[in-house]
């Protein structure tokens, strides 16, 4: 059955059942691997992706349950002013170590920003609570989400 999906502002079209996962169809279907496979239970969000502007896990979406839902990944989200932000604070304050769950990360980040612009902690753990980092960078994550949202707030002071 074909499938018509809305992402990163294309419309793709697989040949797929509405119950594939989402996150099968991106990866295997089309080629988009920076959304990773981590718990399959929607469990760590190393498969967060924005559906309609908010972060779900793309392991327990259903390609079906989509509809005409604009759906943005990872390999999307550094061409949003919240994206490029993060990434570049995520890259100041060397947040990565082994990387695998950072594009679930970011794009849980870049959902909070969307929706509370200058966060405090409890907002930030609060956002990330579901996404795990075996590598425990909790510390660095929290302090690059500050730096992203005190970057916006710094432009539009100079604007």
């Amino acid at each position: 059955m074909a499938v018509e999906l809305n992402i990163n502002g294309r419309t793709e079209r697989i040949d797929a059942p509405p119950e594939m996962p989402l996150l099968w169809a991106l990866r295997d279907e089309l080629g988009l691997v920076g959304t990773k496979f981590g718990c399959g239970v929607g469990l760590c969000g190393a498969c967060t992706v924005h559906l309609d502007g908010a972060a779900v896990r793309a392991c327990q979406t259903a390609i079906g349950d989509v509809g005409g839902a604009k759906i943005v990944t990872i390999e999307a989200i550094g061409a949003t002013d919240i994206g490029a932000r993060l990434q570049q604070a995520w890259l100041a304050f060397d947040v990565m170590q082994c990387g695998y769950c950072q594009a679930g990360q970011i794009m849980s980040a870049a959902a909070l920003l969307a929706t509370t612009p200058a966060p405090g902690d409890d907002d930030i753990d609060s956002a990330m609570a579901g996404n795990l980092c075996r590598c425990g960078t909790y510390t660095r994550i929290r302090t690059a989400i500050h730096k992203a949202a005190e970057r916006k707030a710094a432009e539009g002071r100079a604007g």
